[in-house]
């Protein structure tokens, strides 16, 4: 039995996630005979992760008057990208932007609120049930209704050129039992995610340490597009970006998806409460987490990080309230009730991460943390004089250490995708070491983002890179068209 219905296809697309999916039906709409190969069990990828994405001027921004005009959104991402990020394609994206939550709404996708993410702009539209009951419940089902073709367990192994140097197939690989297969197609789109997932690649082409860094995705972004892409001569483009948020407590024995919304691990990363390296010591203003992507680089600054907290902090944050809105996430809570809880039974389960000392110096013994009690000292006495004149935090996030018990917790790095790999144009067509068009080869989502950022994201806009998915992914639709229809009539 054949791994796809039919042999040939107008268009072949790499990924079932959020890019994959808008292609799809954006293609079946068009007319065009689409299969969609994902090489995982199940649709969405980390697309199911997406909270909400950007637009700027859109009826629901207009609704709650904010005021932010197109041109001074590119002037400030071209600015916070060091003019590393292309302008047109910004300008593009931009100006296509409120168009698109139209678009999904059009489909079915349903928002619920329009917001900013820590000190970023109102560009946030907060889609119900995030990216995965957007994909799952509106835009899958009309993908499927328009015609497209969805396989699952199935690989693309290589992509095929003809003498012209011209998509014309791909070669596809049942997951289970490893055969291959062919299939003919003119056109095809990668949307494969990028690249978090796989370690050479962040050793090899990032300065992240990847012992540091914890994926929060889907697990399956190991570059596979990427790489098909490269075999055929495309341009390895800004590969160095992945879309850090911050800290992550380090539970080397679960997945990292679980802590994703925790108690515990927002009051730890979150609440700019005090964080210190390996050796003890305060090394930054804990406000970073404002812009969750400098955290990051500030974390990854230090061999190994912690955040320190006592039962003092543990309390306040149960029963009068969190001293910040959370920066990574939304949420409509005022207190984190789950705390203690979740605390207690990290202990209880030995986990890695996580210590708890009644007194200071045994903390700072058990966590190997030979100058935790000096820094804490310091920490405390800036608190009650309510300055901080070493790193200049803000006096109401200066909360002192205390009562105890204490706890330690050893926090990673998170992540949520990488962005880059594939340098295309303002038609989403890849391009090969001499800038050249690969005719028939298209990027969307995560492979194709590069072109919007410099080393570190952006959440000065939140929601950039998950709006990027849906725009690109339709868009990269509408120009696999033209290209169809424009060399139909040449042949």
């Amino acid at each position: 039995m054949s791994l796809t219905k039919n042999k040939s296809y107008d268009l072949v697309i790499i990924g079932a996630g959020a890019s994959g999916f808008t292609a799809a039906y954006q293609a079946a709409k068009n007319g065009l005979s689409v299969v969609v190969l994902e090489k995982g069990r199940h649709t969405g990828g980390s697309g199911d992760w997406v909270e909400g994405i950007f637009a700027v001027d859109s009826k629901m921004q207009k609704a709650k008057n904010v005021e932010l005009t197109k041109d001074e959104v590119l002037n400030e991402e071209l600015e916070y990208s060091h003019y590393e990020a292309d302008t047109n394609s910004w300008k593009q994206y931009i100006d296509h932007s409120a168009e698109m939550i139209d678009w999904l709404k059009d489909l079915g996708v349903k928002y619920v609120d329009v917001k900013g993410l820590g000190s970023g702009h109102v560009t946030w539209h907060l889609m119900e049930g995030n990216g995965k009951q957007a994909i799952h419940t509106a835009i899958e089902p009309n993908t499927v209704k328009a015609g497209a073709e969805i396989v699952t367990s199935v690989a693309a192994k290589s992509l095929i050129k003809d003498d012209q140097g011209k998509i014309c197939g791909v070669e596809i690989q049942d997951q289970a039992d490893r055969h291959t297969e062919k299939i003919n197609t003119r056109a095809v789109i990668i949307a494969t995610g990028g690249y978090l997932n796989n370690q050479q690649l962040i050793d090899q082409d990032t300065n992240y340490n990847a012992k540091q860094l914890i994926p929060v995705n889907s697990g399956k972004n190991t570059g596979d597009g990427l790489k098909l892409a490269w075999d055929v001569g495309a341009q390895k483009y800004r590969m160095g970006m992945a879309m850090l948020f911050g800290g992550y407590v380090k539970d080397t024995t679960n997945p990292s998806y679980i802590y994703r919304t925790s108690d515990m691990n927002g009051a730890v990363t979150q609440q700019s409460l005090l964080w210190v390296n390996e050796k003890g010591d305060r090394f930054t203003n804990e406000e970073v987490v404002d812009n969750f992507a400098h955290a990051g680089n500030a974390l990854f600054t230090q061999n190994k990080i912690f955040a320190v907290i006592d039962q003092g902090t543990i309390d306040h944050l149960m029963n009068v309230g969190l001293y910040k809105d959370m920066g990574t996430y939304f949420t409509t809570q005022k207190t984190l009730d789950g705390l203690q809880k979740e605390i207690d039974d990290s202990l209880d389960k030995k986990l890695p991460f996580i210590y708890k000392a009644e007194t200071l110096a045994d903390l700072g013994e058990k966590a190997d943390l030979p100058n935790l009690e000096k820094t804490i000292d310091r920490y405390n006495q800036l608190s009650q004089k309510g300055e901080d004149t070493d790193y200049h935090k803000n006096s109401k996030f200066m909360v002192s250490l205390e009562k105890g018990p204490y706890y330690a917790f050893e926090l990673g790095i998170g992540a949520f995708c990488t962005m880059g790999g594939l340098k295309v144009d303002l038609d989403n067509r890849v391009l090969d070491n001499d800038g050249q068009v690969i005719d028939g080869l298209y990027a969307a989502g995560n492979d194709a983002a590069g072109m919007l950022v410099g080393d570190t994201y952006g959440p000065n806009m939140p929601g950039t890179e998950g709006g990027y998915a849906f725009y690109s992914g339709r868009h990269s639709a509408n120009t696999v068209a033209k290209y169809l229809k424009d060399t139909a009539v040449l042949n």
